[in-house]
């Protein structure tokens, strides 16, 4: 028996008492957008995944394929009735058993999806400000680079941005370097030159991230860097912004009290959304 909020119940009415994920942590997930029943970089979502789980080491099912992935997202998103487009969650984790030590590496999966409005890119003109946030720092190793269900200090920066009236805020390192912000990559903008930390400095390898790197490269006269980024260098920044699957591009229009244009996010954008299935 279990004391679940007060109540006394059987561990078996009770589907956390031994979940690894709920207890340790011990799950990694991917988010995708799909639209018009496709899974928006079908390949870069599902080899994300499979490299995690390979890395936390669980066992991958041999009939966990792309196409069984795919097929598995859009059908809740189908019965869901928003195969238009929406927000899926596929979350991986260890079947229950042991403590720190598992006592097998075999998966189960959980899919949830909702609805978006939107099926295409878009940049909002509303105002975007972030600040940094210095209570806790991001590791830089490879486990800071998967999409784990550990993400307490994203949490704790998301209450800390709320109770300050700030959008978003941007972590660090602990080295205290720019890694990204609370929900994707960070961009910068200097000069002719579109800057990202490199995942070395401990940001998630980002399929967005992807995306926007192979397209900056096409446009003219923009050099495309990854390097370090240090909380001075935002200050001398033309435009930031960050990325990922579900919003595409944000741009951020004000840190501290410097202002930013949106030019090349603008161009971005456009590019990105050539790449959406149509109907």
């Amino acid at each position: 028996m279990v004391n679940f909020n007060g109540v006394i119940i059987s561990e078996e009415e009770n589907i956390l008492v031994e979940n690894r994920g709920f207890l340790f942590g011990d799950a990694v997930f991917e988010t995708v957008k799909i639209v018009n029943g496709k899974v928006l970089f079908l390949e870069d979502h599902y080899f994300r995944l499979m490299a995690s789980m390979r890395i936390l080491r669980m066992e991958i099912p041999m009939d966990f394929t792309m196409e069984y992935f795919e097929e598995q997202l859009v059908l809740v998103a189908k019965i869901n009735g928003h195969i238009k487009s929406s927000r899926a969650r596929i979350t991986c984790y260890r079947n229950n058993g042991g403590y720190y030590l598992p006592t097998n590496n075999t998966i189960s999966f959980l899919i949830h999806t909702s609805s978006i409005d939107v099926s295409q890119y878009t940049i909002e003109s509303l105002s975007y400000e972030v600040d940094l946030y210095k209570d806790f720092y991001i590791s830089k190793q490879l486990l800071s680079t998967l999409k784990t269900t550990n993400k307490i200090i994203n949490v704790a920066a998301s209450i800390y941005a709320s109770e300050n009236g700030f959008d978003n805020c941007i972590l660090l390192n602990d080295n205290k370097n720019v890694v990204e912000v609370l929900q994707g990559n960070i961009f910068m903008v200097l000069g002719n030159m579109l800057i990202t930390p490199s995942i070395t400095e401990g940001c998630i390898n980002g399929v967005m991230r992807k995306q926007i790197l192979m397209l900056a490269k096409k446009i003219k006269h923009l050099e495309v860097v990854e390097q370090v980024i240090s909380p001075f260098d935002l200050q001398k920044a033309d435009e930031l912004f960050f990325t990922n699957v579900i919003k595409g591009i944000q741009p951020i229009t004000k840190y501290r009290k410097k202002e930013f244009t949106v030019n090349i996010a603008t161009q971005l954008v456009d590019k990105l959304n050539e790449l959406l299935p149509v109907n």
